[in-house]
């Protein structure tokens, strides 16, 4: 009776043995670190991309923001230039009327005063007049500055800063034939005539 008893118990089943070459199918710790490995590759690279993404944006804007700053400073001394004229006596179809006129040194000495007044050299880095100011047409005054810039994180790429170029022009009018709305009379050689013209005189 007991052998009987004994041989109906259940007998439990070998083990497998498992090669060492091959992996066990209930087993997934090296398919989990193998994904995370890449997850981590691909954060790497997108930050990498970022990164790059703004520091370009980062200078492209530093470099806009200095190219105003410098157009403004340049159309200051077109203005300047172009007030600075002297006044030749020409004849225009018989008629002999006053013109204004500039000069190429008279044009490139106002905008050197200018800057120098404004201190625009303290806000740009090797600021100076490029050989192509000055007065093309006699009458108006093209004022032409040349900087450089240096953007952030970028300026260790680029150790020499990036140029800049900036070109303004002003063209002289004369307060009596200069065309457009007459500035108002001022001052005591002025005279304002009745049919609205203006004409200047030495005061007696």
């Amino acid at each position: 009776m007991p052998d009987r008893m004994m041989s109906s118990a259940p007998r439990p089943e070998p083990e497998q043995a498992v090669s060492p070459g091959v992996r066990d199918p209930g087993d997934d710790t090296g398919h989990g670190h193998r994904e995370d490995g890449q997850v981590g590759i691909l954060v790497i690279g997108y930050l990498l991309v970022s990164l790059l993404v703004l520091t370009v944006v980062l200078a492209v804007t530093a470099v806009y923001i200095e190219h105003k700053k410098l157009l403004s400073a340049a159309d200051g001394a077109a203005l300047a230039a172009a007030d600075d004229y002297s006044i030749d006596i020409g004849t225009v179809g018989g008629t002999t009327t006053p013109r204004p006129t500039l000069r190429d040194a008279g044009v490139e000495e106002s905008a050197e005063g200018y800057l120098a007044a404004t201190g625009a050299g303290t806000r740009f880095e090797t600021l100076s007049i490029d050989p192509a100011t000055g007065a093309p047409d006699g009458r108006t005054a093209r004022v032409v500055l040349t900087a450089v810039v240096r953007p952030p994180i970028v300026n260790v790429l680029v150790p020499d800063g990036i140029p800049i170029v900036a070109q303004a022009n002003a063209r002289a009018a004369h307060p009596v034939t200069g065309g457009g709305r007459t500035p108002p009379c001022r001052g005591l050689g002025c005279v304002q005539l009745q049919d609205g013209r203006q004409d200047r005189h030495a005061p007696g």
